[in-house]
């Protein structure tokens, strides 16, 4: 099942990169490509804050572009953005419990 990527505007867009500036690589598109364990661990952090930096390394089996685009159909985040072989992904949080949610300009 497909899940629906959020469209972002411009001005959303540009707010995002802003918090996604300082964030670490918490993940990294290896030789093994997309692995269920990458998922697993790339929902885990969109889950818990929204925005996620990605690294894709030299030995990744997809071109840059390819890699983003099968992270987000994988996960239903938007691509905020791919700077070089590091891509920014994003996915509200639909949880009405959770304080510290990413507000959209």
């Amino acid at each position: 099942m497909a899940k629906k990527i959020q469209q972002l505007t411009g001005k959303q867009t540009k707010h995002l990169k802003g918090l996604g500036h300082h964030l670490p690589v918490v993940a990294m598109v290896g030789r093994e490509g997309m692995t269920k364990t990458l998922i697993i661990a790339v929902e885990e952090v969109l889950r818990a804050h929204e925005l996620v930096k990605i690294k894709i390394q030299n030995n990744c089996p997809f071109d840059r572009d390819d890699a983003a685009q099968q992270l987000s159909e994988a996960t239903g985040a938007t691509v905020v953005q791919l700077l070089g072989k590091t891509v920014l992904l994003f996915r509200a949080n639909d949880d009405p419990q959770k304080e510290d949610t990413i507000h959209l300009p």
